[in-house]
């Protein structure tokens, strides 16, 4: 079965729905850490019932509750199986139904509804008529009907076809409510029946004589409309129950193919052997982080930005799952934010530095709001060395003082000023192994790579050379050195 391609905004829209209970992820964060390609992972063989969901609890933090449902799922196949088959046909659907069903009321039918009933047979009296009787007049009746019920077809038509793919998801969710061991799963049934067309109508050949002669899609556009008003709120249950359901499924499909380990909440955060699910050669690698944040070093290319988006992606896993992609989890279930793809934006005049700030004002409110985990790269890279390590200090230090920081960075000075709020880690690879050690880098690599990347030797020398100069400088001022 080809799933039908869903656009981001549809997958959004239940969790839009509900805003009052919106979630706890800035859509910059959504971006940084992958998380459209993710969704999509954990998604693979779901209908748009379990995409929803899945991308609501992405923003929510509920990963207690449904880590047992999902444990209960893996924990028994027959059932897991069985549930799978009644909830198959959910894929077929091809439209969202959260924006109807937990949207604005539909309106009510108008009042000259009854009308439509009797033009039809008005239009065959009239041209019975006109046929025995030989009235002109009863012609000009029956071309004016004619006229008439073709004008209302084409005023509904976009409407009503609109409304059929609405009430076939409707439908299929009804279906499989019904063919679930639940309770009211009879009632569901019944209400299926009540949305559907006879099946007269829907009879080859029929239908199109039904349609434009007795406005049958018509009628029963307003008749099914009126049935979703009366039974809206049987329908908005087992719309949760149902995508609640698909999402479960979907996890545990995941889970049974997946490495993983069930996250233990904590106040400090520490991953064994923790890989980003995207990465099919990612490799482990352990992670602790207590009361002081983080400060990452490392050489250019060794996996700075992989390393914060695995563990970002991990602590949102284990908040909104339960789970961490790891041999061993514990983490605090606090919202995580970050900032690691700024871009200018040159048709609203913002560039990158701008960009920036205006990234790290939206941290420092977001941690004015709630303790939480900022997960940011190389930041404030748009301005000269001095001010961007003195607004890096300021604004990470401020961070710091509301919830943790783990920021990677070549400044190495960064990780003296904020000693206080940050603790030293290096990240490296040795032996083919990632690995994390307590510390700061020593040996950089930046002006090796010119050479690795075809540039000439005498580029490399004189870059040494005013690194030479530039290091002892520092330490010792001097007079300019030419170039």
């Amino acid at each position: 079965m080809n799933d039908y391609p869903f656009v981001p905004s549809d997958v959004a829209m239940y969790r839009r729905m509900l805003s009052a209970r919106d979630g706890v992820i800035d859509e910059q964060t959504w971006d940084d850490l992958l998380l459209p390609a993710y969704s999509a992972q954990l998604a693979r063989e779901t209908s748009i019932f379990g995409q929803q969901e899945l991308h609501r609890r992405l923003h929510a933090e509920e990963g207690a509750a449904g880590a047992q449902r999902v444990r209960g799922l893996l924990a028994d196949d027959a059932r897991r199986q069985q549930l799978q088959t009644a909830t198959r046909d959910l894929r077929r659907a091809d439209r969202e139904i959260s924006e109807t069903l937990f949207g604005d009321s539909l309106p009510s039918p108008p009042r000259w509804l009854p009308l439509l009933k009797w033009m039809p047979w008005a239009l065959l009296l009239s041209a019975g008529l006109a046929l025995v009787l030989g009235w002109l007049p009863m012609w000009g009746v029956a071309l004016a009907l004619c006229l008439a019920l073709c004008a209302m077809q084409m005023k509904h038509h976009d409407a009503v076809q609109e409304w059929g793919r609405i009430l076939d998801a409707t439908q299929l969710m009804l279906r499989a409510h019904s063919l679930l061991p639940w309770d009211d799963a009879a009632q569901a049934a019944r209400l299926n029946r009540r949305l559907s067309r006879s099946l007269m109508a829907d009879m080859p050949g029929v239908r199109d004589y039904s349609e434009w002669l007795f406005l049958q899609n018509v009628r029963h556009y307003y008749r099914s409309r009126e049935v979703v008003n009366e039974h809206i709120a049987f329908l908005r249950a087992s719309f949760e129950r149902v995508v609640v359901l698909d999402a479960d499924l979907a996890l545990a499909r995941h889970l049974a193919q997946t490495a993983h380990c069930w996250a233990e909440p904590g106040d400090a955060v520490t991953l064994r052997a923790v890989v980003h699910p995207l990465l099919s050669d990612a490799g482990a690698l352990d992670f602790d982080m207590a009361d002081k944040g983080v400060f990452i070093s490392g050489q250019n290319g060794v996996g700075k930005s992989t390393l914060l988006r695995t563990v970002g992606l991990n602590l949102i896993t284990a908040r909104a799952f339960g789970f961490c992609y790891a041999a061993r989890a514990v983490t605090p279930l606090l919202p995580v934010y970050s900032s690691m793809q700024n871009e200018d934006a040159l048709g609203d005049g913002e560039s990158f530095y701008m960009a920036e700030l205006r990234r790290g004002r939206e941290l420092l409110s977001l941690a004015a709001q709630r303790p939480a985990i900022f997960i940011i790269d190389e930041i404030f890279r748009g301005t000269n060395y001095l001010e961007s390590v003195s607004a890096a200090a300021a604004v990470l230090h401020a961070l710091a003082q509301q919830g943790r920081v783990v920021v990677a960075s070549h400044h190495l000075v960064l990780a003296s000023l904020l000693s206080d709020c940050l603790a030293p880690w290096c990240v490296h690879r040795s032996g083919g192994a990632w690995l994390l050690t307590p510390g700061l880098l020593k040996d950089t690599n930046g002006i090796a790579l010119l050479s690795q990347q075809g540039y000439t030797p005498a580029i490399t020398t004189r870059a040494n050379r005013v690194h030479a100069w530039l290091s002892d400088y520092m330490a010792h001022p001097a007079d300019q050195m030419p170039i």
